[in-house]
């Protein structure tokens, strides 16, 4: 019979926020930190090895004759990419679009800020608040890399809105926002071979899917390509 000892704790809800996009919650369980968007879990600060390694392969992807690069960095998330990012001394830019001001109050004031207030202090990083879609659709800016983190994967988006991003329409939006060369890297909890086929028909080059090990279970990839630009 288990004695109270074996009995993990419960989750403690931190902060409940009704947001643009629904309700989100941040909440610690034991020592990790986790986000909760609509019910749905998003991430926690459990581990971290691969959101940073989406940034590494779109650093390891960009060709080496670009000099001064800028990275867009889609989703803030636990702020494991930014500041993994912002150790990296040869990125020139470092933008974020982050969508839930909660998230972004979070790391500016709040629990989160022990993962990300040195990134968010350095003078390259800059915190936009909007939503992705509209931003690579609307913006005038480029970039040499995207690493897009904003979903569990291409095939399971925390909003039905996300869906269309990953679909040509949607990929080359992002084309257009990175220069000639620019990288595309795509995080997921599991592999899509269905998405792999879409980065080329939207004429991404040189695709390829890279596998992160995790506990258990299935592992997390950076599905990554080259605009077509």
């Amino acid at each position: 019979m288990p004695t109270p000892y074996d009995i993990p704790e419960p989750p403690e809800v931190l902060d409940r926020r009704e947001g643009p996009y629904g309700e989100v919650v941040l909440r610690r369980h034991g020592g990790l930190l986790q986000i909760i968007a609509n019910g749905c879990f998003l991430m926690d600060t459990s581990d971290g090895r691969s959101e940073r390694r989406l940034v590494d392969a779109a650093l390891a992807a960009l060709d080496t004759r670009v000099t001064s690069p800028r990275v867009l960095i889609g989703g803030l998330g636990v702020g494991f990419s930014l500041a993994h990012a912002a150790g990296q001394p040869r990125w020139a830019r470092i933008t974020v679009v982050e969508r839930e001001p909660a998230v972004i109050a979070w790391h500016r004031s709040g629990p989160l800020s022990e993962l990300s207030a040195r990134a968010l202090a350095d003078p390259r990083t800059d915190i936009v608040e909007t939503d992705l879609v509209a931003y690579v659709n609307e913006t005038s800016d480029t970039f040499d890399a995207l690493c897009l983190d904003i979903d569990n994967g291409p095939d399971w988006t925390v909003t039905e809105d996300n869906r269309g991003l990953y679909a040509q329409a949607g990929l080359k939006a992002c084309a257009r926002v990175l220069n000639p060369g620019g990288v595309l890297a795509v995080w997921s909890a599991r592999p899509s071979p269905e998405f792999e086929g879409t980065l080329r028909n939207a004429g991404f080059r040189q695709v390829r899917t890279e596998e992160i090990p995790v506990a258990r279970g299935v592992p997390d990839v950076v599905h990554i390509g080259i605009s077509p630009g």
